[in-house]
């Protein structure tokens, strides 16, 4: 373990240079094999074998989408990266670079920043290999945002949109339901102070399952490599499970004009959690035929657009399902 750094060892954003922030950032963040032109220029070059560009980006707060108490900069830099590059995946693409941009307030201490850029690029080698920062900006704020956008390439397929799903096809799922949001159950629950405070998680506190579920939380792991997977094999819709399974299914439901129908069995020990925890970010896709790629398990099927979009064991779903952060923040702000 690393020895904790003195204060002139270890200064604040505030009392460096831009300049010297961002080459010790870029010395962290590796290299993007894509990248013909990477950090240091007025713009990135990445490579765009396939003609076009998917790109998506997604922002991370500090008091509605993390809260220091209970994340580490390495945390965030992983987790930043972990929900943009699901979003490329579930185009059935291959996430090709990061841009990042990064507000906080000068009084941050830049060994934290240079956690952050641990974090994006530990994730990048372990869940897209290649993919790497290629820019972003730096600014000051009193509030703590980390905000990434990620390139990806489809390699010459037509990209997998949540509108192409047909009546027949079966619906499948790669990746954790529930276990995300479980994590945030156990920060909420167990980890504030009387005041609603959020205090520093207490491993001796922790019970069977809880830190695989706080690893899901602060450290997600999406099956990136599957979305590619996924679209060689033939699949006719496909997104993200960010905002829990009630919720996103819905959406994918909407989008093709078509019902979706689930079968609580096949969602695990809590259908509930299943369908109401969000953060997953695992890949809800469907498919033609019943043969899926490796690592996706069926969980419904695809019907005519009929009383509702959403159907579990054949009744209408009606309930939450997910997360709205205009809907559920101030359920949770403290």
């Amino acid at each position: 373990m690393r020895a904790a750094r003195g204060a002139a060892e270890d200064p604040t954003v505030g009392q460096l240079s831009e300049g010297e922030i961002l080459r010790r950032i870029a010395a962290r963040t590796g290299r993007a094999a894509a990248a013909h032109v990477g950090p240091g220029d007025d713009a990135a070059v990445v490579a765009a074998p396939s003609g076009s560009v998917v790109a998506t980006t997604d922002t991370l707060v500090h008091g509605p989408d993390f809260r220091l108490a209970w994340s580490s900069g390495y945390d965030l830099g992983w987790k930043a990266a972990a929900v943009n590059l699901a979003d490329i995946a579930a185009m059935g693409a291959r996430p090709t670079g990061l841009l990042v941009a990064l507000a906080m307030p000068d009084d941050t201490r830049i060994s934290f920043v240079e956690s952050i850029a641990d974090g994006l690029r530990e994730a990048c080698a372990a869940l897209a290999p290649g993919c790497a920062v290629v820019g972003g900006d730096l600014t000051v704020s009193p509030t703590l945002t980390l905000a990434v956008t990620a390139l990806g390439d489809t390699e010459g397929r037509p990209p997998v949109l949540r509108s192409g799903a047909t009546p027949g096809d079966v619906l499948a799922v790669a990746g954790e339901l529930g276990l995300a949001g479980r994590g945030l159950a156990v920060l909420f629950d167990r980890f504030r102070d009387p005041a609603g405070t959020p205090v520093p998680v207490d491993a001796t506190r922790l019970q069977a399952g809880d830190p695989e579920a706080l690893a899901a939380q602060l450290r997600p792991a999406p099956p990136i490599g599957l979305g590619p997977v996924a679209a060689v094999a033939g699949a006719t819709a496909m997104m993200d499970v960010s905002d829990g399974l009630g919720l996103d299914a819905r959406r994918l439901a909407d989008s093709s004009d078509v019902t979706l129908e689930l079968d609580a069995s096949a969602l695990g020990d809590d259908p509930r959690a299943a369908i109401e925890g969000g953060e997953d970010h695992a890949l809800l896709a469907t498919f033609a035929g019943e043969a899926l790629p490796p690592g996706f398990r069926v969980i419904g099927r695809v019907v005519e657009r009929g009383d509702a979009p959403l159907r579990i064991d054949g009744k209408p779903y009606g309930g939450p399902g997910g997360w709205d952060p205009y809907r559920d923040w101030d359920s949770v702000a403290g």
